[in-house]
């Protein structure tokens, strides 16, 4: 049986700021739609604005490309919707994202890439890291993606993109969502490194010329020649 996912409240405390759609202004963002029918350079763009929003900037690179996924767009056989999600599902992003990361901090970078808002608050973190570790990570691409809050907002023809004004976050020095390096977490940091033995006792030094020599130690020949000798 399933873990039901935890209610939360829609609340945040960015949530004074107001979005694009009531002022617009310079940081309007640009709608990458392939519902006005694009050209061969308008679905480049596209397909790169899609990168960018579910890689970052800093992950775009060929060989995180989905070339299989690219031509089923450009022939019109899959929806942007259908792009993001083997995108997000991509072994790129499971590698660079994922894995190095714990269920808390990465369903939050999935809210904010896919949802284009930051988390309500840790409540709702919670309710989706429980989503991630009971029914695993395709299941809560579904839930992210079939959700009514990304239909009203993306559909099936919108790349997303963050829609709320980042005035609070330059503030505070912070950068867009899809601008953001998901560092390593520093509870994965060892994995990548040789294992080390932590010993748990105390630590005693021992020095071998501190050592009292045993019976039929030539230690003991040499004291016996000195002996001798005198």
């Amino acid at each position: 049986m399933s873990i039901p996912i935890l209610n939360y409240s829609l609340s945040t405390q960015n949530q004074r700021v107001n979005g694009f759609e009531t002022y617009p202004g310079d940081e309007q963002p640009t709608i990458y739609t392939t519902d006005n029918l694009p050209t061969a350079n308008g679905m480049d763009e596209i397909i790169w604005a899609a990168y960018r929003q579910v890689f970052s900037e800093h992950q775009t690179l060929k060989s995180n490309a989905e070339y299989f996924l690219e031509s089923q767009l450009r022939f019109n056989q899959i929806k942007i919707k259908d792009l993001i999600k083997g995108l997000l599902l991509s072994d790129s992003f499971r590698k660079l994202n994922y894995d190095v990361n714990n269920n808390y901090r990465f369903a939050e970078m999935c809210v904010q890439r896919v949802l284009g808002r930051d988390i309500y608050n840790e409540r709702e973190k919670y309710a989706f890291a429980v989503i991630i570790g009971s029914k695993g990570l395709e299941s809560f691409i579904d839930l992210l993606l079939d959700s009514e809050e990304y239909t009203e907002n993306f559909g099936d023809s919108i790349v997303p993109y963050q829609r709320r004004r980042i005035i609070a976050q330059r503030s505070r020095g912070e950068t867009p969502f899809n601008l953001k390096t998901p560092r390593t977490a520093q509870a994965f940091i060892n994995k990548a490194v040789m294992p080390q033995l932590n010993w748990a006792g105390p630590v005693r030094k021992f020095r071998p010329q501190e050592q009292s020599p045993k019976a039929g130690d030539p230690a003991l020949f040499l004291s016996m020649v000195n002996d001798v000798a005198t």
